[in-house]
């Protein structure tokens, strides 16, 4: 078996590739080592707690015991099925604020500022909403906004409003700061991920999808010629006569690339593994959003735990089935906010998602009965963990540490984070609603009582990224140049979250899904002109905390 271009990873940047790729004439074949993407549970938005914690669609992957965290392992799903991530995530879509990819342009990237990443989001996108001249109406990619019929939905931007935060029509055009309504990759009440987007056009346009696991690349003289596989009928290499484009996520990249002989030497040798080419950032800069539920008893009777029973789900159920309507067509979170955390910082550093429930991501509720909550976390942390090999077996899960709360500021962004939620929640326009504080609970009120809560209670967005950091050929802790080219070796580049200097605002997988498309693009020798707009930045951000 061969292409021109072996893509291993059918997930956000990987069935971005193959499209453009093909879309183009060229030759490819994607590896993709989870099965069909097609069940009820995947397909309804209202399902999404299902899918990441279910092994036949998910890598079942977690870290390390974190230390800062009361030595808890915390669950990293990721996608093992046709789609990837965009399979089984929270179809949240944030495109990441301007700054943080002039910061990425800045660190040594390159052509990645803001006014060059802004032609290729509007390239994706098929925006059913949104501000005028700053999103694509004609992509591959559709994205929706909810109803926003619940009146808590509702609730949560007025609040926002009368505590004193801007409000935001388009957190991904001109101004993201401030509250206003959510965006999603859902379409037609129907999960939009990467594989309808993308994936599925492109094999129509001749790539082809394979079924298997990739073990490691296979190199020549210092080119990428190939990947090593294995399935049920055994193991063979499929080669590319051009290149081999790993999109296997912040977690398997690295861990592939290590299994492969690029990566820190000693790291390498440790496990047996021949140096292709000794590269030390390979696997580190690991970086995640963690976040709190702040949990509110809801006073009426208007939250989804109407439908929390067995008669209740029957009836979203059959509704999404047979009309693609109702509670099911959304993934529930609706309204948005994005808030600077103290005056002096200039553009948002913690993000809210609000659902009318009151219940964890493994979806089980926090208390019987009515309630609602925000999931808020600081943006930028900057602790900084690594992905890491467990043996030389391709088999083995990696190892994967975050070092959470490992920075002071952590700590003092989190406190802040609870506060303002507490004040947001306390504001007029909850007063119908809001009863006794669940999560945390009122009591818990100085620093020492709100850090022990964080130990017990943060979990993972589920936002890795930044372990085969993008940056300049002769930073020698830049895993792959700003053209995805992995530096040391030929042949082989890099097109997912693991590339990310540094985390974006937001969900991750609108800026994988655009690195997928620029890096296509730097494949095939072109790129969009740039568009030099400037975003809204609030004018007395330099005194003035909102």
């Amino acid at each position: 078996m061969q292409a021109e271009y072996v893509i291993v990873g059918s997930g956000s940047g990987g069935s971005a590739m193959a499209y453009r790729l093909a879309e183009a004439g060229k030759s490819v074949i994607v590896i993709e080592a989870g099965g069909w993407d097609g069940g009820p549970f995947i397909q309804m938005p209202g399902a999404l707690s299902f899918p990441m914690n279910m092994p036949i669609y998910d890598w079942g992957y977690e870290s390390e015991p974190e230390p800062n965290l009361n030595n808890r392992r915390l669950a990293t799903p990721r996608g093992r099925v046709i789609g990837g991530s965009s399979s089984i995530n929270g179809m949240v879509y944030v495109r990441g604020h301007a700054r943080d990819f002039d910061h990425w342009r800045d660190q040594g990237a390159a052509g990645w500022g803001y006014a060059d990443v802004l032609p290729y989001y509007k390239r994706m996108e098929h925006a059913h909403g949104g501000q005028e001249g700053w999103r694509g109406t004609s992509g591959p990619l559709h994205v929706t906004r909810g109803p926003r019929k619940n009146p808590l939905t509702q609730a949560f931007v007025e609040a926002g409003a009368q505590a004193g935060y801007e409000l935001t029509d388009d957190y991904n055009g001109e101004k993201q700061e401030g509250f206003g309504p959510m965006e999603a990759t859902i379409h037609k009440g129907r999960r939009w991920s990467t594989a309808h987007a993308y994936l599925r056009p492109a094999m129509k346009m001749g790539a082809e999808l394979v079924r298997a696991t990739a073990r490691r690349v296979v190199f020549e003289n210092g080119r990428a010629t190939g990947v090593e596989v294995s399935h049920p009928n055994g193991i063979e290499t499929i080669s590319a006569t051009r290149e081999v484009i790993l999109a296997a996520s912040s977690l398997n990249t690295p861990k592939l690339l290590m299994l492969s002989g690029v990566g820190p030497a000693a790291h390498l040798r440790e496990h047996g593994i021949e140096v292709v080419a000794d590269r030390k950032g390979v696997g580190q800069n690991l970086q995640d959003h963690l976040e709190l539920y702040i949990q509110m008893q809801c006073l009426k009777p208007v939250s989804l735990y109407t439908y929390w029973n067995l008669l209740g789900k029957a009836y979203v159920g059959a509704r999404w089935l047979f009309t693609k309507t109702g509670p099911g067509a959304s993934n529930q979170f609706e309204s948005a906010g994005f808030i600077r955390s103290a005056a002096g910082i200039d553009y948002p550093d913690i993000q809210y998602h609000f659902l009318p429930l009151a219940v964890r991501y493994d979806g089980k509720t926090a208390a019987d009965g009515h309630g609602f909550q925000a999931h808020v976390g600081p943006m930028r942390s900057k602790s900084r963990g690594e992905v890491t090999l467990k043996s030389a077996k391709p088999e083995d899960a990696p190892r994967i540490f975050f070092n959470y709360m490992s920075h002071e500021d952590d700590w003092t962004e989190f406190r802040t984070c609870i506060r303002l939620t507490r004040e947001i929640f306390g504001q007029e326009a909850f007063e119908p609603y809001a009863g006794r504080e669940i999560q945390p609970g009122a009591e818990v009120e100085s620093d020492e009582a709100l850090d022990d809560f964080v130990r017990e209670h943060a979990e993972s967005a589920y936002h890795p990224c930044g372990t085969c950091r993008m940056g300049a050929k002769d930073d020698a802790g830049a895993v792959v140049d700003p053209e995805g080219r992995v530096i040391g070796v030929d042949g082989l580049r890099v097109a997912d979250s693991s590339i990310f200097p540094r985390i974006t605002n937001g969900n991750l997988n609108a800026p994988s899904i655009m690195v997928g498309e620029k890096i296509a693009d730097h494949v095939l020798g072109r790129s969009l002109p740039a568009e030099n707009v400037e975003p809204w930045i609030h004018p007395d951000w330099k005194t003035a905390q909102r």
